[in-house]
């Protein structure tokens, strides 16, 4: 398998979903916690990164066996086992190596951390899977995009925090004498939520996006996501309020006090991502203008991740 062929398979133009909340959690913890911790850090890329391209595989591949109607809607192009001619067994061979690569780092990473990231870790797995696999996966239900800003938006987010804040800064789950006992710290969780909504906003939009712009072939091929149950012009509509409840959680945060030079460079951003969309809801197109979700996602959480490293380079510690 080329890697041409094999970038297309894993679709590593929407790996920044994964890496943009890795990289603003690993920032955040330096900010708010003062702490980092390279080992921890190189093995949850390792993990999140290849089990991020398992999944898209995972779904390329299922979406090729479960396809009713193989011609037209430019299936030929965006499917890369049809468009590379790829061999089943080297399309299995690469999913599980990704797995297993996934799984080894997960492991590495929850022996040299602790039990919360077993949970977590599994969690997201077990999502991961069944998004692809299974009798009805979640993206042939109208909950992918749910589960994929959540998961993506949030709880990679607050991972990649947690595995550098020691001391219970955010959790803390023991196990003593046959008792489980989680500790959370509420308020720091719940700040981490607000924090991480731009992230979840952007990546539910996106997944929003390529269902849109898919909605004629998951119809003809039974696959019942959101854009299929609420209608076109209405999955338009909640495109457009997504970017706006984003920007509206910046201005949330701006009154909680949030260093200011986050909101200003952020609100820059208002203006090409306004164009971007009324560019993608005039002619949604899978191969024209799908990527216009991705630059938006992109150009909100790169402009956060600009100001908190420029306040981790200041050494502030005074956050909110």
């Amino acid at each position: 398998m080329g890697i041409r062929a094999f970038f297309k398979l894993v679709e590593m133009q929407t790996k920044v979903a994964s890496m943009i909340p890795f990289l603003f959690g690993t920032l955040y913890a330096l900010f708010r916690f003062q702490q980092f911790d390279g080992y921890h850090c190189a093995l949850m890329l390792a993990s999140l990164l290849s089990f991020d391209m398992a999944t898209t595989a995972i779904n390329n591949y299922y979406d090729y066996k479960k396809a009713i109607k193989k011609n037209g809607f430019g299936y030929e192009q965006h499917n890369a086992i049809v468009r590379y001619n790829l061999k089943e067994p080297a399309v299995v061979s690469v999913i599980i190596v990704l797995l297993l690569t996934a799984v080894g780092a997960g492991i590495a990473l929850f022996l040299s951390t602790g039990g919360l990231i077993l949970l977590l870790g599994g969690l997201s797995f077990a999502v991961g899977i069944l998004y692809s696999f299974g009798p009805i996966p979640i993206s042939r239900m109208p909950l992918g995009e749910l589960f994929s800003g959540l998961f993506m938006g949030f709880v990679i987010l607050f991972i990649s925090a947690w595995i550098h804040a020691e001391g219970g800064h955010l959790a803390v789950l023991d196990l003593q004498d046959g008792v489980l006992s989680l500790q959370v710290n509420l308020s720091e969780v719940l700040l981490l939520l607000v924090v991480s909504l731009p992230a979840i906003l952007g990546i539910a939009n996106i997944m929003l996006a390529n269902n849109i712009c898919d909605m004629d072939e998951d119809m003809e091929n039974k696959r019942y996501t959101l854009p299929v149950y609420i209608g076109f012009r209405p999955s338009l509509k909640l495109f457009r309020i997504l970017y706006c409840l984003a920007y509206l959680d910046l201005v949330a945060l701006l009154l909680m006090k949030v260093h200011p030079v986050l909101i200003l460079l952020v609100f820059v951003t208002l203006v090409p991502v306004y164009k971007k969309s009324a560019l993608f809801t005039a002619h949604p197109s899978k191969e024209k203008t799908f990527v216009i979700a991705v630059q938006n996602f992109v150009l909100m959480n790169l402009a956060r991740i600009a100001a908190l490293g420029v306040a981790v380079a200041w050494t502030s510690r005074s956050f909110f």
